[in-house]
Formats: C-alpha cells, sequence, structure tokens
C-alpha cells in the first residue's frame, strides 16, 4: 500500500497541438494549442481536477505532479481548492537538457521527480498520466496492491479506441503467475496479436504504474533514449529492470480509460463527463 502518486504532466503535447476539429470552439481550439492536456477546460474545469477528485476519493495522500518549466498555471488552478485540502500537492519540474527542444521522455520526468525529491526513492509510488481519466477502481486497485511493483493490464477488448490508435500503447506479456515479461512500446500492428495472455486476452498498459523507488532509481537514472524516437521511455526502464530478475505484477483490468490526446478527445470527453 502506498500513500504517493506522481502524474506525468511535462509533455510537450505534440498530438493534441498538430490534431485538427472544426467543430471545436475557437476558445477551446486555443487553450489546446496553448495549454497543457492537464489544463485545458472541460465542462468549466481543467481536466487534471477530475483526475485529482478520483485521487482523492482513493485517499492517496502525497501528490507530486511533474510540469515543464513552467509550472505556474498548474498552481493557480489547484490554489486555494477547497477539495484538495487534504491533499499534500508538490511540483516537480522536467527541465529539458541543453541543445534539445522538448522534454527527454518519461523516464527522464520520473528520474528528475525522485532527484528533486530524495525521500521517494526509499518508498513505493504510484505514477500515471495527467491527461488519461483512471477510475477509482483502477487508482485503488494499484494502491492496496500487496506488490512493491505492478502495473495495470487493461483488456483491449473493453477499451472503446479504434485498433490503429490502440496500437499506439505499450503491450505487454506476461508468465502464468501474472508477472510482466515484455512490455513493447508503439508496437508494429502485426506483432500485437503475439501478446495474448492465458485468458486469451491481450493487455496493454495505460501508463499507471506502482514502482518501489529504491529498486527502480538506478534504472530511471541509467535508462537509455530509443534509437528512433530519441526519447527516455519508462517501458525501456521498466524492461531493463526485469531482464534483472525483477518482479513487477500485473493486475488484469477491464474497463474503458478516457483519454485526452487530440482536439477530437475534446469534445467525446465533456460528452462523457457529464453523463457521469
Amino acid at each position: 500500500m502506498t500513500e504517493n502518486i506522481i502524474i506525468l504532466a511535462g509533455g510537450a503535447s505534440s498530438r493534441m497541438k498538430n490534431s485538427v476539429d472544426q467543430n471545436l470552439s475557437q476558445e477551446k481550439a486555443a487553450q489546446a494549442n496553448k495549454l497543457s492536456k492537464g489544463l485545458i477546460e472541460l465542462n468549466g474545469k481543467p481536466f487534471l481536477i477530475y483526475l485529482l477528485e478520483y485521487i482523492l476519493k482513493a485517499e492517496f495522500k502525497n501528490i507530486y505532479i511533474i510540469t515543464g518549466e513552467n509550472s505556474q498555471m498548474f498552481r493557480q488552478a489547484l490554489e486555494n481548492n477547497p477539495n484538495f485540502r487534504d491533499l499534500n500537492i508538490k511540483f516537480a519540474i522536467q527541465h529539458i537538457p541543453k541543445g534539445r527542444y522538448k522534454p527527454y521522455g518519461t523516464a527522464d520526468a520520473l528520474h528528475q521527480c525522485l532527484v528533486q525529491y530524495p525521500k521517494l526513492r526509499e518508498d513505493t509510488f504510484c505514477v500515471c498520466n495527467s491527461d488519461n481519466l483512471y477510475s477509482l477502481n483502477a487508482l485503488m486497485s494499484l494502491k492496496n496492491s500487496n506488490s512493491r511493483q505492478a502495473i495495470l493490464a487493461y483488456d483491449i477488448d473493453k477499451l472503446n479506441y479504434p485498433k490503429e490508435r490502440i496500437a499506439r500503447f505499450a503491450v505487454m506479456k506476461f508468465d502464468h503467475d501474472y508477472n510482466l515479461t515484455t512490455i513493447v512500446e508503439k508496437p508494429k500492428p502485426e506483432q500485437i496479436v503475439n501478446f495474448t495472455d492465458k485468458h486469451q486476452k491481450i493487455r496493454v498498459s495505460m501508463n499507471i504504474f506502482l514502482f518501489d523507488g529504491k529498486q527502480f532509481f538506478k534504472y530511471l537514472e541509467n535508462c537509455p533514449a530509443h534509437p528512433i524516437r530519441d526519447e527516455k521511455e519508462l517501458p525501456t526502464a521498466l524492461m531493463n529492470m526485469i531482464q534483472d530478475n525483477i518482479k513487477v505484477n500485473g493486475i488484469p483490468i477491464a474497463e474503458h480509460v478516457p483519454d485526452l490526446t487530440s482536439k477530437n478527445d475534446i469534445t467525446i470527453l465533456e460528452e462523457y463527463l457529464s453523463k457521469s
């Protein structure tokens, strides 16, 4: 069980900014082009607030939000919000290395957070995206896990996305004890069918994990950049740790995860939130 959760909110939001939706209002389109995805307003409040409301219900106490070098807009969005008075919210900054124009990936973001908050290297913590709306069930499944390290394994049949979009997620394999053996980021479409588990299901990661900082830190520190995407990615650090025979438990889960990736998702999510 852990009381810590780290939210990844420092990405470049390239797919959001590069996408087009002719039905969006000028105001919404301007937000999508300018703001971090977690700050885009849906039905009157930033998307990140909806996630934090579930995090509060799951009884996490310590929240670490990793942002880009300007965290002011995140701070303003959360400042004086009476709903989060019981949360200990801290900010970590993902600095961009000299010579790069965008962040160096999710493993780099988490590494910088653990450098800025060294006590996390001695504790367990969950990690999730700021642009996915994980359910209370999902958050509590990880928070209350008996494992020191775990990953939620989503059944692709329950994710309400086109196959081409699911193909961009990391696909996973597990052994008979449901420990992770392989995770492949953005696999080729023909590879996906080779990842059927013992329940005849294909499982993907939606970037929500439980880590032991004491074990995982060195794999973040030594994570190589992907040879094509030139980013240090969490699945790479995770695979390097697994190859050293450190167990990561898979937790099967069968539900949809609302996702804010492109401008088309804004209207879909507003409709979803108005019904929930």
